[in-house]
């Protein structure tokens, strides 16, 4: 079951059910359709554990047979993409009294949800955000399935200069994340040839940015910005000026695995290779869960949806095996071994990473097809 979005004091209270507080970005200016995509994904997992006895029960599937078990609630907080209305949930959240919390896909957020769940005690099972720095200081309290920004963004590195790329120019807007992916990079290229040159984009037009393109020679411009604006003007800018013929556009955060980049770029938006944690082929379980997310979606599902479907089962999992208290759910992570929609899930400590991690998810660099651009194409897989 899902509790609606409601005001501080509003959702409903059901002793019988266990609760799971889930954060995700509902409206602007938080990147709604990410986060419908990742609520599908949670909700899909809810329902699917209640059908099958929720928690402490047994039973088949399709609610045939599910017996004795405590149906799990969804209890659903839109962040917005806002730090403080994310942290001021979590509180209203810790006192419903929901065992732990799941979900969130912006970074800057995950990182004040994890900072006030570690300060109440509330075990925080991160779905999407990627930054290295989840948390000021290792903590046991919080998890995370999305690959750390460093793993994902090396690999995509790799992909440019496997692809002949040395002089890429990176257009950034502030932002905490966008510059420790700048770093990321820098960091990574710089050692094997390879050169980025900054563009803010606080202070530079798309013509602007076209001029400095030829300016510096950039052979590859990454798109580090929020979409629509300023990315799709920037886009269309580059893709019509003669002089940028043959450059790359990249867009490493993955804003063109969603339909209204599709919708907005249209032909423009193809061949703009974009980090998606997906593998090359899925299981059973991630064929049928693919489905129930389509019919659920009305379209593809993209791979934060799968990321909210994983979420939930782990949570699950724990949640049946080691019971429903906070601290024991935080003991439990080390313990985690759940097959997921893209692989067995395990978490671990991992070397400059403060919480536990799954490591790692297997990870892509995807574009839309020019032929066909709602069909995707595979250009780089990464190590596992």
């Amino acid at each position: 079951m899902s509790t609606p979005l409601a005001t501080p004091g509003a959702a409903r209270t059901d002793e019988s059910s266990v609760r799971i507080g889930a954060l995700v970005p509902l409206t602007p200016p938080g990147w709604v359709e990410a986060g419908r995509h990742l609520l599908a994904g949670l909700e899909l997992a809810v329902r699917e554990v209640n059908e099958a006895g929720g928690i402490g029960g047994t039973g088949g599937t399709d609610g045939i047979g599910a017996t004795g078990g405590r149906p799990l609630e969804l209890v659903v907080r839109d962040t917005a993409a806002d730090p403080r209305r994310a942290a001021a949930a979590v509180e209203e959240l810790a006192g419903l009294g929901v065992a732990a919390l799941a979900g969130e896909y912006h970074s800057v957020v995950a990182r004040a949800v994890a900072a006030r769940a570690d300060a109440l005690g509330l075990p925080y099972l991160c779905s999407s955000a990627v930054l290295d720095a989840l948390t000021e200081e290792p903590t046991d309290l919080v998890a995370r399935l999305a690959p750390a920004q460093s793993h994902g963004w090396r690999i995509y590195a790799d992909f440019l200069l496997a692809a002949g790329h040395r002089r890429i120019a990176v257009a950034a807007q502030p932002s905490v994340y966008w510059a420790s992916g700048t770093r990321v990079l820098r960091d990574h290229l710089a050692p094997r040839g390879g050169t980025v040159v900054p563009l803010d984009m606080g202070g530079l037009t798309p013509t602007a940015v076209c001029d400095a393109l030829v300016d510096q020679r950039a052979t590859a411009l990454l798109l580090l910005v929020g979409h629509p604006e300023p990315a799709v003007p920037l886009v269309r800018a580059v893709r019509r000026d003669r002089r940028l013929a043959e450059i790359l556009i990249g867009a490493p955060a993955g804003q063109p695995e969603f339909a209204t980049w599709a919708a907005s770029l249209g032909d423009d938006g193809a061949a703009i290779p974009f980090l998606r944690y997906l593998p090359e082929r899925f299981g059973p379980l991630g064929a049928r869960v693919g489905t129930a997310l389509r019919e659920r979606l009305g379209e593809a599902p993209s791979f934060v949806a799968y990321e909210g479907y994983d979420t939930l089962t782990v949570l699950a999992g724990l949640l049946r095996t080691h019971g429903t208290d906070r601290a024991g759910i935080a003991k439990s992570w080390p313990l985690v071994d759940v097959e997921g929609t893209r692989g067995q899930i395990r978490l671990s400590r991992t070397p400059g990473i403060g919480v536990w991690q799954w490591a790692w998810p297997p990870v892509q660099v995807v574009d839309r097809d020019p032929a066909a651009p709602e069909r995707f194409r595979v250009l780089h897989t990464g190590p596992a």
